[in-house]
């Protein structure tokens, strides 16, 4: 047994309103986009309490140790709620496999690059749009009709500029 030792730190959040879980899926690869990599195992959060999206915080903790043994948690920082997964490497990528992953990550790095910057503004689009519509309905009463109708109008034309593949 070696020791040495890794660990990988990523916080998440719920992408809707009163979600109550979040499945955590593990993957293996150096590919920006999910799709693009191996799925490694996964395992569910549960018990989060009913909160706005984006509002609970979910800290994912990848530990890996010098014999390839992969151990996460997720903790609900609201909580403390932590179940643990081990996953033995077994299922995972041999070293060629590990190299043909890390060339093919190069290859692609500037395109990968390109769709996680779109799809970075298109959350942040979304994110937006959720926070103007949910404010919007809570002070329509406050504001003139005719500004209402133009933030719906552009909330709703941001939302199909989101729905197409052009990054403008």
């Amino acid at each position: 047994m070696g020791d040495e030792f890794q660990s990988f730190i990523r916080v998440f959040s719920t992408a809707a309103d009163n979600q109550t879980q979040v499945g955590v899926k593990v993957l293996q690869g150096e590919r920006e986009m999910a799709s693009d990599n191996k799925p490694f195992g996964e395992f569910e959060l549960m018990g989060i309490p009913p909160a706005p999206r984006g509002i609970p915080q979910i800290e994912v903790t990848f530990d890996i140790d010098a014999d390839g043994i992969v151990t996460v948690s997720a903790k609900d920082k609201a909580t403390g709620k932590v179940p643990q997964i081990t996953i033995k490497s077994s299922g995972g990528l041999s070293e060629d496999e590990i190299e043909k992953v890390a060339r093919e990550a190069e290859l692609h790095a500037q395109k990968d690059q390109e769709r996680k910057t779109l799809i970075d503004i298109r959350n942040t689009a979304d994110t937006t749009t959720y926070s103007i519509e949910k404010s919007l309905n809570e002070y329509r009463d406050k504001i003139p009709a005719e500004v209402a109708t133009e933030i719906e109008t552009a909330v709703s034309d941001l939302r199909k500029a989101m729905a197409g593949d052009n990054a403008d």
